[in-house]
């Protein structure tokens, strides 16, 4: 069956994908032919926003859904900033658990970890020794949730399975958060979703309301919700902000 992480990594010219991703992924750029833009501007956010927390002075990074590992990675990113940096990588994908695990490595002072862990099991995935063994839930945490939640539909509860996440988090954390939307082309992204629950994998785009619901009470930063290619403000023209699919933002815990 297609799976979205190896769907990335096709459109993200990788070779760790099979003919039934490279199937969904080429239908996707036949109704979205600037589908590969898309994703690299996804990519492109993560870079941004990761080295926009670690100036404000985070150090520890839960990075759930993370997909097949591209580079520069986050913890290559917030280390370059920080190398005391400790980043949890969880994903709940064999592909991307094989290659996490050899490719995302610590450094002589950061620390870097993956766990095999699905963000619709929050009780698990907090309770875990190996996140124990690496963050101190008692100071800020970034809890990225990048490209993941349009894999799973409300009816699964996940508003709220990030909601007892936001929860778990101290205060001074921030929750990052990219998710791709109809509301730019409501017939194609439409049509696009109903192939991709033809195929057997769940696609939920949401609109601009319902992802910020995934954000709480927490106090948005910089940009807002905003198209992801126009956070935080980086130059150009509104059109061209609109061109990637997405909505992105960043709130912080009060």
């Amino acid at each position: 069956m297609p799976n979205s992480a190896r769907m990335y990594d096709y459109w993200l010219g990788g070779k760790d994908n099979y003919a039934a991703d490279r199937e969904l992924a080429e239908l996707f750029l036949q109704k979205i032919p600037s589908m590969r833009e898309m994703a690299r501007a996804n990519r492109d956010f993560v870079t941004r926003v990761t080295h926009y927390l670690a100036d404000q002075g985070v150090r520890q990074f839960i990075d759930i859904g993370t997909g097949i590992p591209t580079s520069p990675n986050l913890h290559e990113t917030a280390q370059a900033v920080a190398p005391d940096t400790h980043v949890v990588y969880a994903d709940n994908d064999q592909v991307v658990l094989a290659h996490a695990r050899a490719l995302m490595i610590s450094n002589e002072v950061g620390q870097v970890a993956y766990i095999d862990a699905d963000v619709r099991e929050p009780e698990q995935f907090l309770g875990s020794a190996d996140l124990k063994e690496q963050l101190d839930l008692d100071r800020p945490v970034a809890l990225m949730l990048i490209a993941v939640l349009m894999l799973i539909d409300d009816s699964e509860g996940i508003h709220e399975s990030v909601a007892q996440l936001r929860d778990a988090l101290p205060s001074g954390s921030y929750i990052a958060i990219t998710h791709p939307t109809a509301d730019f082309d409501p017939p194609v992204v439409a049509e696009v979703a109903g192939a991709a629950r033809a195929s057997g994998m769940t696609f939920v785009p949401r609109s601009h309301d319902e992802v910020a619901a995934f954000l709480g009470d927490w106090e948005l930063v910089e940009s807002g919700l905003v198209p992801v290619k126009a956070w935080p403000r980086p130059a150009g023209d509104d059109a061209d902000a609109k061109s990637a699919w997405y909505w992105a933002g960043v709130a912080r815990k009060p």
